[in-house]
């Protein structure tokens, strides 16, 4: 059940909630658009490359389940875990996408890193308010 009465700021349930929705959109390449994949560079033939790619389907996957589940128990400690992991998967894509950019990515390697500077700026931000809740 859902606490109507969270602690948690409703922008740091909505970020979150965003950052649900890109995470599904990548589970759903990782397992059913291959084509996708392929479209932005990435090569997917073969037992060992499609191994790699379920793999980071499947881990991706849990971070949505574990993501849904902060949102809806609305557990301070929990809602840390959660956004530590968010911080550090997209600090890793901050430097990673904008070194090995995607064919058809929307935007220059330039622009893709101060778009996850924002990000994990936003991030960090909603870190620091739901610590300061723990702590109070």
């Amino acid at each position: 059940m859902i606490n109507i009465k969270s602690k948690i700021p409703l922008w740091v349930n909505i970020v979150q909630g965003i950052l649900i929705l890109i995470m599904l959109g990548q589970v759903y390449m990782y397992f059913f658009n291959h084509q996708m994949m392929t479209d932005t560079g990435v090569s997917v033939e073969g037992a060992p490359m499609l191994n790699l790619v379920y793999e980071m389907g499947a881990r991706t996957l849990v971070m949505v389940i574990a993501s849904i589940y902060v949102i809806i128990t609305q557990d301070p400690k929990q809602f840390l875990v959660v956004l530590l992991m968010n911080i550090v998967r997209e600090g890793q894509e901050m430097i990673i996408d904008p070194l090995y950019p995607v064919l058809n990515a929307p935007v220059s390697p330039t622009a893709d890193f101060w778009i996850h500077v924002v990000i994990v700026a936003i991030e960090i931000l909603a870190f620091i308010i739901v610590f300061k809740l723990i702590k109070n």
